[in-house]
C-alpha cells in the first residue's frame, strides 16, 4: 500500500510520510491506493480479540513502512491505562436496534481521543524514519474537541511542538477552559475572531506557504497536523468501527443483512471512517449523516450542490459548527473513481466561489452510500429530554442531533435494521444545554450546572470534567485571523 494525494496521484508516499508531513505539497489529502478486504474469518478472529488486539490487526494493513513490533508498541502506548476499564469504545443498547458507540471515555471525554492519543506514538515514529532529526510542529485549528484531545496527546512530547487555533465565542466554556489551561512547556494555544472555518483556512493557508516552510526548515522545523485530514487521524477512527461491528455480531449473531450507522458529523471525518470499514468489509448498509443548522452537508447529500456561502450558526453543537468539511474532498475522490484532476477542480472552484456541483452520475453514487438529515438547538434539546426520559439515556448535543436524525430515517425509510449511533462526547462537556433539556433547574456557574446535572440525572461525573474545577487558564492571546502566522512564529520563535 501507498498513499497517493487526492489532487495529484503521481505523488506517492508511505505511511510514515503521510503522517509525518500531514498534507500534500500542493494542498490535496493523503489516501491509501489500496484497501484491505477481511474476510469473515478476519471478523470471527477479531471479535476474541480486545480493543488493542483488533487495533493492532486493523492498523497494520495501512502503517505499511511500520514493522509489527513498532505498531504494537503504538497500540499499547495509546490504549493501555488512558480509558475508561480500558475500553475504549464500548457500547451501549437502547431498546432491541439502537446501538451507541461511546467514544468519549478517554482523557478529554470526546470521540478525538481515540486517535489522538494514538497519534503523538505514530508520529514520532514517522518523524523519525522520514524528517531527519526535525522538530515537528503540530498546527491544529479545532471547532472544540480536537484542539484540546491533540494538546493533550502531544503535550511534552520530545521534539513537537502544538500550536492550536480556536474560534473565540465557537467552543463550549468546557472546551475554552480545557483548552486554555493546557499544562505542558511545548503547547501554544490562541482564540481567534472568527469561526471554525476560518481558524481552518488560515491553518491550511500556512501549510501550503512555500515560504513560511523554508522559513521552518532553515530553523530545523517541519509542519504536520493533528486534524483529520492527517492520515494518522483516520486510521484509528477506521479501527472502533470494525471493533464496533465485531461487537455487534456477537450480540446479533446474524448481521448478513448489514446495519446502519449514524454519525453527527461537520468536517465529515468520523463518517468517512465509517465509510473506510465498509470498504474493508465491514457490512454497513447506509451511512446516515447528522448535521445541526450548519446542513451544508445535509444540502451536498440530498440536492449535490455545495454551497458554504449561507448563513453560518453558532449551535449548541458547536464541534459542528463547520461549513467547510475537508475531509469531503476523500469522499469526492472515492466518488470520482480516483479523478484527481476533478477533485483539484472541484476543490479550486470552493476555493474561489464557495460552491461547487457534481454531476448526477456522483450524486447517485452519493445517494446510494449516505442518508442526510439535520436539526436546529430546539429539537437538539427535545431530543436529549426525550431520550433520557424515556430511556434513561443521557446525550450531549451531538449526539442528540444524531439520534433526530436517525428518526428522521427510521420514519421516512421504515428500514428498523440495527443500527449503530456515533456518541461523540460527554453530556458533562455540554453541561449547560444538557442541562436545560432534562430540568427547568438552572446555575449559575460552569460547574454549578455539571453538579447540578448530576443531581437531576445521577449520572456520573467523569474525573477528566472534575479535575478542570480548579484549572487556572495559561493561555488568553486572542487574535485577528489574517494574524495567524504571526502567531505561530512568535511561538516557535522565528524571524
Amino acid at each position: 500500500m501507498n498513499y497517493i494525494s487526492t489532487r495529484d496521484k503521481s505523488v506517492k508516499a508511505s505511511a510514515a510520510q503521510a503522517i509525518a508531513q500531514g498534507i500534500s505539497n500542493e494542498g490535496g489529502l493523503f489516501v491509501p491506493d489500496a484497501f484491505p478486504a477481511f474476510s469473515k474469518e478476519d471478523f470471527a478472529a477479531l471479535s476474541s480479540l480486545d480493543y488493542k488486539g483488533r487495533a493492532k490487526f486493523v492498523l497494520k494493513f495501512f502503517l505499511n513502512d511500520f514493522d509489527d513490533d513498532e505498531t504494537d508498541r503504538c497500540v499499547e502506548g495509546a490504549y493501555t491505562g488512558s480509558f475508561d476499564n480500558d475500553l475504549p469504545a464500548p457500547i451501549a443498547r437502547i431498546g432491541e436496534n439502537i446501538n451507541v458507540l461511546e467514544l468519549w471515555h478517554g482523557p478529554t471525554c470526546a470521540f478525538k481521543d481515540l486517535a489522538l492519543q494514538l497519534l503523538p506514538y505514530l508520529l514520532t515514529a514517522s518523524a523519525k524514519k522520514v524528517n531527519g532529526g526535525k522538530k515537528t510542529v503540530i498546527l491544529v485549528a479545532t471547532s472544540g474537541d480536537t484542539g484540546k484531545a491533540a494538546l493533550e496527546g502531544f503535550k511534552d512530547v520530545p521534539d513537537t511542538e502544538i500550536i492550536v487555533f480556536y474560534p473565540s465565542e465557537g467552543v463550549s466554556p468546557m472546551q475554552k477552559l480545557q483548552m486554555s489551561s493546557q499544562k505542558g512547556e511545548n503547547v501554544h494555544v490562541c482564540a481567534i475572531k472568527g469561526n471554525f472555518d476560518d481558524a481552518q483556512t488560515g491553518v491550511k493557508k500556512i501549510f501550503t506557504d512555500s515560504a513560511v516552510k523554508a522559513k521552518l526548515y532553515e530553523n530545523n522545523m517541519l509542519f504536520s497536523s493533528a486534524n483529520s485530514i492527517n492520515w494518522g487521524r483516520l486510521a484509528p477512527q477506521i479501527v472502533y468501527y470494525v471493533s464496533a461491528y465485531c461487537d455487534m455480531a456477537k450480540h446479533y449473531g446474524n448481521l448478513d443483512s448489514g446495519f446502519n450507522v449514524v454519525v453527527p458529523t461537520g468536517n465529515f471525518g468520523n463518517i468517512l471512517a465509517a465509510y473506510y470499514a465498509k470498504k474493508t468489509g465491514v457490512p454497513i448498509n447506509k451511512l446516515i449523516c447528522a448535521s445541526n443548522a450548519n446542513n451544508v452537508l445535509t444540502d451536498f447529500i440530498n440536492t449535490g450542490k455545495y454551497d458554504r456561502n449561507r448563513e453560518f450558526f453558532t449551535t449548541a453543537s458547536p464541534s459542528m459548527d463547520i461549513l467547510i468539511s475537508s475531509n469531503l474532498e476523500r469522499m469526492l475522490f472515492e466518488l470520482t473513481d480516483g479523478d484527481d484532476a476533478a477533485v483539484a477542480a472541484l476543490q479550486n472552484k470552493l476555493r474561489d466561489t464557495g460552491v461547487f456541483t457534481v454531476d448526477e452520475k456522483i450524486k447517485e453514487k452519493l445517494q446510494k452510500l449516505f442518508w442526510a438529515g439535520c436539526c436546529d438547538d430546539a429539537a437538539t434539546l427535545a431530543t436529549i429530554g426525550e431520550y433520557f426520559k424515556e430511556y434513561g439515556y443521557l446525550c450531549d448535543t451531538h449526539t442528540a442531533v444524531a439520534f433526530n436524525v436517525y428518526e428522521q430515517y427510521l420514519k421516512e425509510t421504515g428500514d428498523d435494521r440495527p443500527t449503530l449511533i456515533a456518541s461523540t462526547a460527554s453530556p458533562y462537556k455540554f453541561a449547560k444545554s444538557v442541562l436545560g433539556a432534562v430540568t427547568d433547574k438552572t446555575a449559575l456557574s460552569e460547574f454549578d450546572n455539571v453538579r447540578l446535572l448530576n443531581e437531576v440525572t445521577g449520572k456520573a461525573i467523569p474525573a477528566p470534567i472534575k479535575a478542570l474545577e480548579n484549572a487556572k487558564p495559561r493561555f488568553n492571546t486572542v487574535c485577528d485571523k489574517k494574524d495567524m502566522l504571526s502567531f505561530v512564529c512568535d511561538a516557535l520563535g522565528v524571524k
